[in-house]
């Protein structure tokens, strides 16, 4: 596809997305008007507009293109799923729709009320994740048909790079055409050359992007032993615009995740494993609020009556501190209603030759320690909701892997155990709804990182919902 044709379309796509921002505002606010039964919607579109009105009307478009484009919206994204457009899009709606209800609050504009923000913001979503959705697929199409390619470049020829190359020729609606491979010679490169590849040295590079049309150059080098090949590969196509992908995994980690981020003016690639930061961790955190909050005002009849039993029954505090290893192997007070006698702690030691429990953990299950009250809280799990206050403290999600003693943790013997403290530890998971203290120390360590490793908002609420039912039932509480 030519320069000229590539800029047509998108800036017929830019078109559209004003032109559905425009219905929206105009549908959203036909929707909000409170006496709408009285006004039909032809009345409404034949209403005179104001100058002021229109004015208005432009820059919010303006705001919304803006903040579309600023998610990168525009860019060539046929190599990303579906999924990174609708969370794009969502997020630029989002914030298309804040600077509205923002422009809305500033200008004193009546129109724009809370019913006005939410009905668009659900219009706004909906409309352009259906319509993005809808392109992606007729583009692939097109792009099967031998259209809308974007020539391509591979530099290197080792194992990485026929990989990429084999899943690029798989999948002919992402629209690429590999114009051949640069490299310099190896002991495999004949090997390579049989497969009916074009290759050049890093010498002819120069003349191939002078003389062809390119649109992007991967490179897909060994950096650590052809760093200088790689600069000199990447001056090049700077020097002439062309765009250039680098692969993330130089240290070819297995399990983490791979994230770009503006530093002090410089480019930072960031590996990570579990719940980075970001929407989703906040999005994590606003419900642990939200559910904390309102369960220690729903439950404080129960917590107090908890409270005055634990008092009556047995001396000493009502409430249990121990210190826990939390996120990042940080250490917190962890609070739990007191179920063992006061000096249980230093009793451990004499009962350490009668563990039941695997792995570093002490578990015993008629442990002389626990009271009689305590034992009935600790089969409920009722003894855990004062961990309620450590959420809200931001010490504890509802939802991670247990946060163990200090004893505990020093007796781990393996490192991706560890990996358990990248994520906050919670109230219930897999290892709660999957057996608790019936199952072996690694089996609960695989459990942890399972999670982890497929977090996502619907598998906690799956959990949070078969937590229940577990702890009814008293499933290998000890």
């Amino acid at each position: 596809m030519t320069s000229y044709r590539r800029k047509f379309l998108l800036n017929a796509l830019k078109a559209f997305d004003l032109i559905l921002a425009m219905t929206m505002l105009l549908l959203a606010t036909y929707l909000a008007l409170p006496h709408r039964s009285a006004l039909s919607l032809a009345e409404f579109l034949s209403m005179r507009v104001k100058i002021g009105n229109f004015i208005l009307f432009a820059v919010l478009l303006c705001m919304w293109h803006i903040s579309f484009a600023s998610f990168g919206l525009y860019n060539s994204r046929r190599m990303l799923d579906a999924l990174a457009d609708v969370r794009d899009l969502i997020k630029a709606c989002t914030a298309g729709t804040a600077l509205i209800g923002l422009t809305g609050l500033i200008f004193h504009v009546r129109m724009f009320s809370a019913k006005f923000i939410i009905v668009f913001w659900m219009i706004a979503c909906a409309v352009s994740i259906v319509s993005r959705l809808l392109m992606r697929v007729a583009l692939r199409a097109v792009r099967k048909q031998g259209r809308n390619l974007r020539n391509m470049v591979i530099v290197g020829t080792g194992p990485r790079a026929s990989q990429f190359a084999g899943i690029i020729e798989s999948k002919p609606e992402l629209g690429y055409r590999i114009m051949g491979f640069v490299d310099q010679p190896w002991a495999g490169l004949q090997d390579f050359v049989n497969s009916g590849y074009s290759i050049c040295d890093f010498d002819g590079l120069e003349q191939l992007l002078r003389s062809n049309v390119i649109d992007e150059v991967v490179i897909a080098l060994p950096i650590r032993t052809l760093h200088v090949q790689a600069a000199r590969v990447a001056a090049m196509c700077e020097l002439q615009g062309i765009k250039i992908r680098i692969f993330s995994d130089l240290f070819d980690m297995k399990l983490a995740s791979a994230r770009a981020d503006d530093v002090l003016g410089g480019l930072l690639i960031s590996h990570y494993r579990g719940l980075e930061e970001g929407w989703r961790a906040d999005a994590k955190r606003v419900f642990d609020v939200a559910i904390a909050s309102a369960l220690l005002v729903l439950l404080a009849p129960l917590l107090l009556t908890i409270a005055v039993l634990i008092k009556i029954t047995s001396p000493g505090p009502v409430f249990f501190k121990q210190s826990r290893v939390g996120l990042g192997k940080r250490r917190f007070q962890m609070y739990k209603f007191r179920t063992m006698v006061v000096d249980a702690e230093q009793q451990l030691r004499k009962l350490e030759h009668l563990n039941e429990a695997s792995g570093p953990v002490f578990k015993l299950r008629n442990d002389p320690r626990i009271t009689p009250l305590g034992r009935l809280l600790r089969k409920t799990s009722l003894d855990e909701l004062p961990q309620l206050i450590n959420v809200l403290l931001g010490e504890m999600s509802l939802v991670g892997p247990r946060p163990l003693p200090i004893r505990d943790f020093e007796g781990f013997n393996e490192d991706w155990q560890r990996r358990r403290f990248s994520v906050r530890p919670g109230l219930t998971c897999l290892w709660q709804i999957a057996g608790r203290s019936s199952i072996p120390f690694e089996k609960w360590m695989q459990l942890d990182l399972q999670y982890i490793d497929g977090w996502s908002f619907w598998l906690d609420l799956q959990i949070l919902m078969r937590t229940i039912p577990a702890v009814i039932r008293g499933l290998g509480a000890f």
